[in-house]
């Protein structure tokens, strides 16, 4: 196990010897390291060893709060052009004209299959079957497959979802098809 490096520093080096040989001369055998810890950290201020930690690791927590980068925004006017294409159901009823648009639809088709779930052809073909009324569930599959957003075994037999975080448009569309209301406002 790696050793974290706490800084210790005493503001009067004097009372912090005094302080010591007073909690040294109440015992009768020497201390043991997690004793000794908790005398020194007693010695300037400190319940124990773990408070002295634990006001460290916030005064670090304080002084480099975390970088959360901004999500990126999302362009409603590809979402409402995809959403379209699904009419206000949760079944794509065309296939987009536009690659942006298709890559979108393919994020919805994505989310309807099982995560972390090995399925035969089958299964994928009986979800993409249930909501797309255009057709071409191999279309579905083989463009999932391209996209990575799906695997398969080399014999094609088995096919798994590839999990990972949808864009920030493929989340707004997915919401905007999987709640129902995928009505376009002009």
């Amino acid at each position: 196990m790696s050793k974290t490096t706490h800084a210790f520093s005493a503001p009067d080096l004097s009372a912090l010897a005094k302080n010591l040989k007073r909690e040294l001369e109440a015992r009768t055998q020497l201390p043991g390291h997690v004793e000794l810890l908790n005398m020194l950290t007693r010695a300037v201020g400190f319940r124990n060893y773990q408070h002295f930690k634990a006001s460290r690791a916030a005064e670090d927590r304080l002084a480099n709060p975390p970088v959360i980068e901004a999500e990126p925004a999302v362009d409603f006017r590809r979402v409402e052009l995809t959403a379209r294409c699904f009419a206000g159901t949760d079944r794509l009823i065309r296939w987009p004209g536009k690659l942006n648009q298709q890559q979108l639809a393919l994020w919805v088709m994505w989310s309807y299959l099982p995560a972390s779930q090995d399925l035969v052809e089958k299964e994928v073909n009986a979800v993409l079957m249930r909501h797309n009324d255009f057709g071409d569930h191999v279309l579905l599959r083989r463009e999932l497959v391209n996209m990575g957003l799906l695997t398969r075994t080399r014999d094609c037999r088995l096919y798994r979802r590839v999990e990972k975080r949808p864009p920030p448009e493929a989340r707004a569309l997915i919401r905007l098809v999987t709640s129902g209301r995928s009505e376009v406002r002009h």
